[in-house]
């Protein structure tokens, strides 16, 4: 079949499949303008970027950028928060959700199961602003439920959104609440495809419920949990700019201060898009580094890698 033929029957393909592709326009145009684009815009990270002279009318300055940023007095303490917020997240709300995915499939009554999936699934589907609302109606020092029940028991009130010790558990939990619902729905997937007749042949061998998790359950699930990490820490740097930005205030900025909140005030608030991009670039780096070692790790030990 010569080139024009081919041509004609790709055409006619096309024609025929037409309501598919059209409705793929919407997502190219998506990776067209928030992905590629943006790809090309990365060299103002290397640039000292002004906004009249446009992107390739900037003057390079090559990596002065990323030393300002490395050689900022507050660079450990940014990374420090980063990083404690980030595995934080990663070690309370992972485990919390395959534990909740896990009492969900073993539930044998559909009713409470529908109920319990809907309340833990809410949460995920409000803006940190209501959180916000929610976290001051339990926390806050003067009238919150919490402080009410602290001082109906003969204790102070505590002021936790401003105190360095309790704030970032206060970041860690309510991420693990707001989130393990969401975070669950992969894990009942996997959950799903579990072959019945193990379960079957556990209980003929008389194996309780927490035996069957144990031997069953959770090594069948094993291979999800391991490409979910995976790609949690190509995010490491990545600590909840939306969550932290609405809790934290200034008595708890020695704990509460993260890089994207660091980045939001002298990047966009200063007027300096090239550090901003360049400390962007900085966090892709890392998380793909991250990525690309721990796949060869899990590879090594014989697990199931994404690649």
């Amino acid at each position: 079949m010569d080139q024009r033929a081919q041509s004609s029957v790709l055409f006619r393909e096309i024609k025929r499949h037409r309501s598919v592709y059209l409705l793929l326009i919407i997502p190219l145009a998506y990776y067209i303008v928030f992905k590629y684009i943006p790809i090309f815009n990365g060299q103002i990270a290397f640039k000292d970027y002004m906004a009249l002279d446009g992107v390739l009318g900037s003057r390079w300055v090559g990596l002065e950028h990323f030393r300002t940023f490395i050689r900022s007095y507050y660079f450990a303490e940014l990374l420090r928060n980063t990083l404690m917020y980030s595995f934080g997240k990663l070690i309370f709300s992972l485990p919390i959700a395959i534990l909740l995915a896990i009492a969900i499939y073993e539930s044998n009554r559909p009713h409470l199961r529908k109920v319990v999936q809907t309340l833990a699934y809410l949460p995920h589907f409000l803006s940190w602003v209501i959180m916000y609302g929610i976290l001051l109606a339990l926390l806050a020092p003067g009238d919150g439920i919490i402080n009410d029940i602290v001082k109906a028991l003969g204790g102070k009130s505590v002021d936790f959104l401003t105190s360095t010790k309790a704030f970032p558990w206060i970041v860690i939990f309510s991420d693990a609440w707001k989130e393990m619902g969401w975070s669950a729905i992969i894990f009942i997937a996997a959950l799903m495809g579990i072959d019945p007749s193990l379960f079957e042949a556990a209980l003929v061998e008389g194996a309780n419920s927490w035996q069957r998790v144990r031997y069953i359950t959770l090594p069948s699930i094993r291979p999800v949990i391991v490409i979910v990490v995976l790609l949690r820490l190509g995010t490491i740097l990545d600590a909840g700019f939306n969550q932290i930005f609405m809790l934290y205030s200034t008595p708890v900025l020695s704990v509460g201060d993260i890089i994207d909140t660091w980045v939001y005030r002298q990047g966009l608030l200063e007027f300096q898009f090239g550090l901003a991009t360049a400390v962007g670039l900085f966090k892709g780096i890392i998380g793909m580094a991250l990525i690309l070692f721990s796949n060869r790790l899990v590879k090594r030990f014989g697990g199931n890698a994404l690649y």
